[in-house]
């Protein structure tokens, strides 16, 4: 009788690994295998922070200029913003319903309001420090949005809004976490805030690799260790997102080692309280910005960065190359079949297939 039954047990678990093995091949199999794409528009120009505008996608780039490609008119639009001798550099974007925002690096922090209706400027915000340097901006709602800097002080430098844009405050110091010596954030693609609902993560790089977690829209935070390497200037959290509330994905590594693939991808399913590496030795070394294919269950990852366009199906443990263009910035999705990616020199549309 106990033969019997071990091996019943025996077929039982075999079955299951077939079966199990079946729904992984089905998985892979699923997933994208090319792309098709469609250079937008050239020029000489670095472009690290785009937002989509229903058939727009706005851009910040350097030499003070900013603007939109218009996707159904086929068409570019493009402007300067000039202030006094000042050669600005906007890596932050963001939009509510009526305006797109441009925040400048480096002294002075500038940051404008541009009508998307009549393209008219505004500035709404100014800081004037030695230290000063704004990484990312994003909207939680039409009302309210939120900037972050490297620290000023001893804190991360954050100016938020509560009237749609019209004014940003800056946030005290002694409401903050205290930031390690040497940590900062990397201005790489406009992503190193992420925001779902009331939730709010930011991520750091540098000394230090932790990502700072808000559930009320920046008015309490608090700080959690990753594994990411970290211990010098250009190691750390470069990029991050969320699919959801629970399941995120932070990447970056060592901006100076770029084919380092360890030790520079993690995830958590938690909300960001535990992180865990993964994908070691695999995919990518460093990461430029990262994003999750709408649709995809919070399995499917794009990255864009030292190893051109790289594809995981499985939450970030395999990884395919899509493409070996190292030259793109910062990336985001359209749907699921359809992105927008920008960086040196050009902005493009990616079809996935």
């Amino acid at each position: 009788m106990r033969k019997v039954i071990l091996f019943f047990g025996a077929l039982i678990l075999l079955m299951s690994f077939k079966a199990l093995n079946h729904n992984d091949k089905k998985s892979l199999w699923g997933g994208f295998t090319s792309i098709q794409i469609d250079t937008l528009f050239q020029d000489k120009i670095s472009i690290r922070a785009i937002v989509i505008d229903k058939n727009k996608i706005w851009y910040g780039a350097d030499n003070s200029r900013f603007g939109y490609y218009d996707l159904d008119k086929k068409e570019k639009f493009e402007d300067r913003i000039y202030r006094d001798t000042l050669n600005l550099e906007f890596r932050s974007i963001a939009q509510n319903s009526q305006s797109v925002f441009l925040l400048s690096v480096g002294n002075p922090a500038l940051l404008y309001q541009v009508s998307k209706k009549t393209q008219k400027v505004k500035l709404v915000y100014k800081e004037v420090n030695p230290k000063v340097f704004y990484d990312s901006m994003q909207f939680w709602n039409d009302k309210e949005g939120i900037a972050i800097g490297d620290p000023t002080e001893d804190t991360f430098s954050i100016i938020v809004t509560r009237d749609g844009g019209e004014t940003w405050t800056k946030i005290l110091s002694d409401k903050l976490p205290t930031n390690a010596e040497g940590e900062a954030a990397f201005a790489a693609s406009n992503s190193n805030i992420v925001i779902k609902g009331n939730d709010t993560w930011l991520v750091s790089g540098g000394k230090k690799a932790r990502v700072f977690y808000s559930p009320d829209k920046a008015k309490t935070w608090k700080v959690i260790e990753t594994p990411i390497v970290q211990g010098k200037a250009m190691t750390g959290i470069f990029t991050a997102d969320f699919y959801d509330a629970k399941h995120g994905f932070i990447a970056g590594g060592d901006y100076e080692l770029p084919n380092k693939k360890t030790d520079n991808k993690a995830f958590t399913t938690d909300g960001g309280n535990t992180w865990k590496l993964i994908g070691q030795e695999m995919g990518f070394g460093y990461a430029s910005c990262v994003q999750y294919v709408p649709g995809g269950n919070g399995k499917e990852i794009i990255c864009v960065g030292s190893e051109g366009i790289q594809y995981s199906q499985n939450g970030g443990e395999n990884w395919t190359q899509l493409s070996t263009d190292s030259k793109l910035f910062t990336i985001r999705f359209v749907n699921r079949n359809t992105a927008i990616a920008a960086g040196h020199n050009k902005v493009i549309r990616i079809r996935f297939k």
